[in-house]
């Protein structure tokens, strides 16, 4: 296989990947459904190897699971499921922030965290804060994370953070969304810009316990969050991907 076949087909594994992903975290499928080779091509518009790629890479990821007969079931989680995510991201991320204080960044390198830590104070100073801010915190609150973890320097931890966000509910803003119909919106929103704040600090004067401890607090919001989202069910809309959530009476 040359070089430009092997790109092509890595592109379509990427793509398929990405829409059987979205699917699954959409509520489009939901757990316990299986899913086949063919199904995933129809859904994909992806040829068959690529597609078989993309499956084995989400089971790899944890969203999927192999059955014996053939093909792929979608994963349950349940609620410790996620929260022993969160905090296992909470635990990489910190490392990432301890790594970017101990071995020093320019003023430079932290230039675009000021600016998007700038951008995110512009928004979370409505109270309340419209929909329409919530879904731009999002955009904002990922680049912040993605921007930080790069500060790091380390390749390792910068994949092994990305393949726990592709969890359900585990990445940065995974219950943002749903947070926004909350009573404790704003509340939460301000704590969460105090820790990004608190953390380029900590970077900044190359305190390395003190960004790893933030950060490891800061993914604890998610865990509140995602308390208050189960408790307040009448915004779970905000959450289609919770069809993969399975409830106590399940077990």
């Amino acid at each position: 296989m040359n070089e430009k076949v092997a790109d092509r087909a890595m592109s379509q594994t990427v793509r398929a990947q990405l829409a059987l992903r979205d699917m699954l975290l959409s509520g489009r499928l939901r757990a316990g459904e299986r899913i086949s080779e063919l199904q995933a091509v129809e859904i994909t518009g992806v040829s068959r190897t690529p597609v078989r790629m993309a499956l084995v890479r989400l089971e790899d990821e944890g969203l999927l699971q192999a059955i014996p007969s053939g093909g792929f079931m979608v994963k349950a989680f349940s609620e410790r499921d996620i929260l022993d995510a969160i905090e296992l991201r909470g635990t990489l991320e910190g490392l990432a922030a301890r790594f970017a204080a101990e071995r020093g960044v320019s003023a430079r390198q932290l230039e675009p965290l000021k600016e998007c830590l700038a951008d995110i104070d512009q928004l979370v100073q409505q109270d309340p804060v419209s929909v329409e801010a919530f879904s731009s915190y999002v955009t904002l609150n990922a680049r912040f994370h993605a921007l930080l973890n790069e500060l790091s320097g380390s390749s390792p931890v910068m994949r092994q953070i990305d393949r726990v966000a592709a969890l359900p509910f585990a990445s940065p803003s995974g219950f943002v969304m749903a947070q926004s119909a909350l009573p404790e919106a704003h509340q939460i929103l301000m704590i969460a810009q105090d820790h990004h704040r608190i953390v380029v600090d900590a970077i900044e004067n190359r305190e390395g316990a003190r960004a790893e401890a933030v950060m490891r607090e800061h993914a604890r919001l998610a865990a509140r969050n995602l308390r208050l989202a189960l408790r307040n069910r009448t915004h779970l809309d905000l959450l289609p991907a919770l069809t993969l959530l399975t409830s106590p009476a399940d077990k």
